[in-house]
């Protein structure tokens, strides 16, 4: 290693470390000055802007957001935390490099306590910023007598240079993206999301219990034909209805949730202790059957699912529980602005329960998914009318009978002949979403990321976020790019680990139109 790298190396500490050496520096009489942020493709702009803030103090300190904190989508950021700390060294104008573990600067700056905190001029109009965070950033520098101070020369965007030169979109998905920017999207979707904040949700659906547990391959068993795998660990998580519901409670207030528990392992401990406070809960009891459990064993070593066990009953309910469930749509449906049907096909949503749906709701919004239990069986057809459709290829081609036509000549020459429904969209996965509305010609939005970790639950994530910007009275093209968006983010999540949430939404949609 040449004295150089040794340098550089040497410049990049911890927090606690450049909090010590600062307060050091401090009680000597010097000024420390504080730069925050992702820094992912090193510019111009950036050398210029911690050139300036250099100028402002006796020492500079730089700190970057930790990989898994950084809200700019899938494939970001594109270099990891160690190589951009060490780029970041590099420059003669920095002190001292910084990793904040947190996903916003505040303890960064609690912790170096900076005389001047500098930021780009992007930032001087706090409205401009969607993360709010300006505002909390200038009350923690303040509170020890900082003061922030703003850059002013020239700018570039981190997003934009990457998305221009690095090849990370395609050729069709940035000729899509630059169509989409020019027009305005990314102030149509801000203005959209603002829009269904005060909407009140009701989704109605099957809880799933996701259990997933990591193992080990070993070898294969000597007396079977079977490879044998070490357990390692083990993540529960609320799934179905529930990790939907979760999804759709940071962008709109009020969410209920009508669902059927088991009473043998109903798991309403955990339920009760994942859901977001702001979703409201009303469960229908099932007696002597479990809540429905699918537990999945996973190859630690490539996140690859090995196989699935089902613990449920997805037998029809008796004539008791259907008139609960019947009952309990038609007391909340009238209320809601929207109402979400996320059908699993496991025994709860059968003909009354459809029924009160299609009558109660103002707008109705459906997904029948087909999965193991139910190939072939819980069509989107069940659904004589509603006002937004959202299923995939395979469910489209099922219910429609045909396998080998083109997505948009099924939705339009079948769905939307038998379905009493002027808002289709029918997800594709790596081939983007089709949308269809109101008869006009069907449109293709690409796929945003082919970058997967887990499917579960993406679908479920593209219903629910673009179902309250489906009854808006804009394009479906907004709904079907903002679900786009969040069908990306979520095959990046294993498992219910986390949900898509709102600001981390629009920084990707902003990254993605740079």
């Amino acid at each position: 290693m040449t004295s150089n790298e040794t340098d550089i190396r040497n410049k990049i500490k911890t927090l606690e470390e450049i909090g010590r050496i600062v307060a050091e520096a401090k009680k000597a009489g010097k000024t420390v000055a504080h730069c925050h942020g992702v820094f992912d493709l090193v510019h111009l702009g950036h050398v210029r802007h911690l050139e300036v803030a250099r100028r402002e103090a006796d020492i500079l300190v730089v700190t970057i957001t930790t990989d898994g904190h950084v809200n700019k989508g899938p494939g970001r950021p594109v270099f990891t935390e160690n190589l951009r700390a060490e780029m970041l060294g590099a420059l003669e104008y920095v002190d001292y490099v910084g990793i904040s573990r947190e996903p916003s600067a505040e303890l960064a700056i609690e912790t170096i306590k900076p005389d001047i905190f500098v930021k780009g001029s992007d930032y001087q109009n706090a409205a401009d910023d969607i993360t709010g965070k300006i505002n909390v950033e200038r009350k923690a520098v303040e509170s020890h007598g900082g003061r922030i101070v703003f850059t002013d020369d020239i700018t570039f965007s981190s997003s934009e240079l990457i998305n221009r030169y690095m090849d990370v979109h395609d050729e069709s998905l940035r000729a899509y993206l630059n169509e989409c920017s020019a027009e305005g999207m990314e102030q149509t979707v801000r203005t959209a999301i603002g829009n269904v904040e005060k909407k009140r949700v009701l989704l109605v659906g099957d809880a799933i219990i996701d259990e997933y547990h990591y193992v080990q391959a070993m070898a294969k068993a000597p007396k079977e034909n079977m490879i044998a795998t070490r357990n390692r660990y083990s993540e529960i998580f609320a799934g179905g209805i529930l990790a939907a519901a979760n999804h759709v409670a940071d962008f709109c207030d009020t969410v209920e949730v009508i669902t059927m528990l088991g009473r043998r392992n109903s798991y309403e401990d955990l339920i009760r202790e994942q859901i977001k406070p702001n979703v409201d809960l009303h469960f229908i009891y099932r007696d002597d059957v479990p809540t429905t459990r699918k537990t999945r064993y996973i190859d630690e070593g490539y996140m690859r699912k090995l196989f699935e066990v089902y613990d449920f009953d997805d037998s029809p309910p008796g004539a008791d529980l259907e008139q609960q469930i019947q009952e309990s749509i038609k007391d909340h449906a009238p209320a809601a602005d929207v109402t979400i049907a996320t059908d699993f096909g496991h025994g709860m949503l059968g003909g009354s329960a459809i029924e009160a749906l299609q009558t109660h709701a103002k707008f109705l919004a459906v997904n029948t998914q087909t999965n193991s239990a139910n190939l072939g069986y819980n069509l989107i057809t069940k659904y004589r009318k509603c006002d937004f459709v959202c299923i995939d290829a395979p469910e489209a081609r099922l219910a429609s009978g045909d396998r080998f036509s083109d997505l948009e000549s099924i939705v339009v020459n079948n769905l939307a002949k038998r379905i009493d429904c002027n808002k289709f969209i029918i997800t594709h996965g790596q081939h983007g979403c089709v949308i269809f509305e109101n008869g006009a010609q069907p449109k293709r939005i690409p796929a945003f990321t082919r970058t997967v970790v887990d499917t579960v639950g993406a679908g479920d994530a593209f219903l629910v976020v673009s179902s309250p910007l489906a009854a808006l009275d804009i394009p479906l093209e907004v709904a079907g790019f903002v679900g786009n968006a969040a069908g990306a983010m979520k095959v990046g999540i294993v498992g219910h680990q986390k949900s898509v949430e709102k600001i981390p939404l629009m920084k990707y949609i902003r990254t993605l139109l740079k």
